[in-house]
């Protein structure tokens, strides 16, 4: 940890941060000036369980109703700008320093949570990976895993069945799309893991990734999400 640092301070000294938005110079030692800092979307009231937001923290109605296979999610930001430039560049564009930007601004609000005992990300299809040649969700819970010490398991939760983009369908669609899409190996995980993610819509990928980590054991499964779609 204390080499990653030193790392970091010697390459702000001899490239000073740029904001990754709008050019101008960085504060704070991050890609990102005191002005869009500003207008960040922080998620600061939401449902506890599908970090919906609310308008003030809670439990809602459909939660109450049919709890999801999640115990918590939390969403550090809403879908919307600067986010919603930042996550299209670090989910189709290999900008992996958004990535970064994006996992440094998460780390505080992730760290006053429920500390879980490993993160693992939600995997893409091993044919849209081979396409994409990146996995977005590892990209973000690799700085998130070495900013806050914790455990990363990015090879416990697999995707073995290549489905739709999930932004093509419904919500009925997308709830079939993903039925036994992820498989998790029995007795390779602790017993509470976060699920770290770009972006949550209808949260139908996080419950059938959730799933299949319960049926290998997990008792506890959050999320840990950069954005939810409002």
């Amino acid at each position: 940890m204390k080499v990653d640092n030193w790392l970091t301070s010697l390459g702000h000294m001899l490239l000073p941060p740029r904001c990754l938005i709008c050019r101008e110079k960085g504060g704070n030692g991050i890609d990102l000036c005191e002005k869009c800092f500003d207008c960040l979307p922080w998620h600061q009231s939401a449902c506890d369980r599908c970090a919906l937001p609310l308008p003030l923290p809670g439990r809602c109605g459909r939660c109450l109703r049919r709890p999801p296979p999640l115990d918590m999610t939390c969403a550090v930001f809403l879908y919307a700008a600067p986010i919603d430039r930042l996550l299209p560049r670090l989910k189709f564009h290999h900008d992996l320093a958004a990535g970064r930007l994006l996992a440094d601004l998460m780390a505080p609000s992730l760290e006053a949570r429920p500390r879980p005992q490993a993160l693992v990300p939600v995997p893409l299809h091993r044919d849209r990976l081979r396409r994409r040649g990146y996995d977005q969700a590892l990209e973000l819970a690799r700085p998130l895993a070495r900013r806050l010490g914790l455990p990363l398991l990015p090879r416990a939760l697999r995707r073995i069945r290549n489905t739709a983009p999930q932004s093509e369908l419904d919500a009925r669609g997308r709830r079939r799309n993903l039925r036994a899409a992820f498989q998790a190996e029995p007795g390779l995980l602790p017993d509470h893991v976060a699920l770290v993610d770009d972006v949550m819509t209808t949260g139908q990928t996080l419950h059938a990734a959730a799933t299949a980590l319960r049926r290998a054991g997990v008792a506890r499964v959050d999320a840990w999400i950069c954005a939810r779609v409002p």
